[in-house]
């Protein structure tokens, strides 16, 4: 009997030795891991992809009200779109300093590589800023954004060269659906705003919003390249370091240039004229710089977790966006193209996310693949 008991707890013993051999238990652990990331990874992209459509839209529909209700300076418009920055220093005094990259010994940046990036990405970012200003002041809003789905070409461009993006079929797809969303918009009649602008203003502004295109485009790839090899880093800090930095470099410079302009010397007969009141002026710049740096952070963070192609697709799928809500805030008319505009936005935008799903799916094949020959060899050393 007590032969029989022994016999069964060593039978017993063996199978929990078996039920906990690394390749049935800890390989299930790994099989569950993978997954668990997958879908954090796609909860953290539609974070960020609402951040930066929301920041858009209402920078952009914030913009454009503080022109039409008596603003005139073009370098307070682009202040406004930087300058709001310590509203996420809370996020960065939360945020664990210590990166995944002092446990693995990636040797960090030192202060003067940190400080060149973050300069030349912030006068990157004022420039452009400056002349997005410059277009959003002089050009239907039609008519801009038009011209602004050019940075889609720049971004594939610098994307192919300075980042090794792929242009799959699906890719080229979306960026052709994207740049027509906005082409379309054209087919409205614009001809009693550009009446009211002169023919020398109007150039100006398609060149400025050309030139923002341009500089956009090449900041984002810049941007996901600086990252890639400088930086290395993979946490929510970094996102909130490059936001705020970035921002302070481009504040610093744009304050610089009112002062220089001279335009600081109007700012009170402006706030003074604004047709909303003092109040209404104040709120109006308080809460444009809000949501340029909500975008901002969204921007960065779909850099971080995609790619600058992908983070461009997103602010492009946010310019339809803008002309339908002024229909309820601006109370502008409701025509086809606007809603054609939308719909062929969205159909591109599900393209670039089909095909971002297609790359998922192959890498989880991928892996399953390795996991799978993992198992077999460890079997077979078993044996």
């Amino acid at each position: 009997m007590e032969e029989a008991q022994e016999q069964s707890s060593i039978i017993k013993g063996s199978e929990a030795k078996e039920m906990m051999s690394p390749g049935i238990f800890q390989g299930d652990l790994q099989s569950d891991a993978p997954c668990l990331r997958q879908y954090t990874w796609w909860l953290q992209v539609a974070i960020y992809t609402i951040l930066t459509l929301a920041g858009q839209t209402v920078g952009v529909l914030l913009g454009r009200l503080y022109f039409d209700k008596g603003g005139n300076s073009e370098w307070m418009a682009t202040l406004v779109q930087n300058i709001g920055f310590p509203v996420l220093l809370p996020f960065l005094l939360s945020s664990p300093s210590k990166t995944r990259n002092q446990e693995t010994g990636i040797v960090r940046p030192s202060f003067v590589v940190l400080a060149s990036t973050y300069t030349f990405l912030g006068l990157c970012l004022a420039g452009e800023s400056l002349l997005y200003s410059l277009g959003l002041k002089y050009l239907p809003v039609s008519t801009f954004s038009l011209i602004n789905t050019s940075q889609l070409a720049f971004n594939a461009l610098f994307a192919y060269f300075l980042n090794s993006q792929k242009l799959t079929p699906f890719i080229i797809n979306s960026l052709v659906l994207l740049t027509l969303s906005s082409v379309v918009l054209v087919i409205q009649d614009d001809s009693e705003d550009s009446n009211k602008t002169s023919n020398n203003k109007y150039t100006a502004g398609v060149i400025c919003t050309i030139a923002a295109s341009a500089l956009y485009s090449f900041m984002l790839s810049a941007t996901q390249l600086i990252i890639q090899k400088i930086l290395k880093k993979e946490t929510f800090r970094l996102i909130i370091d490059l936001t705020i930095y970035k921002s302070l470099v481009a504040t610093v410079a744009i304050t610089i240039g009112i002062f220089v302009s001279g335009q600081w010397k109007s700012l009170k007969s402006e706030m003074e004229e604004f047709k909303l009141g003092k109040v209404s002026y104040i709120m109006t710049l308080l809460w444009t710089a809000v949501s340029w740096q909500v975008f901002d952070l969204g921007c960065n963070g779909l850099i971080f977790k995609v790619s600058s192609l992908f983070s461009n697709v997103i602010s492009v799928v946010g310019l339809p966006v803008a002309p339908v809500l002024a229909v309820v805030f601006f109370h502008d008319k409701v025509t086809g193209a606007k809603v054609l505009s939308l719909l062929l936005a969205l159909w591109g935008f599900t393209s670039y996310v089909y095909q971002q799903y297609l790359d998922d799916m192959k890498a989880k094949a991928d892996r399953n693949s390795t996991s799978n020959e993992v198992v077999e060899a460890s079997s077979v050393g078993i044996k």
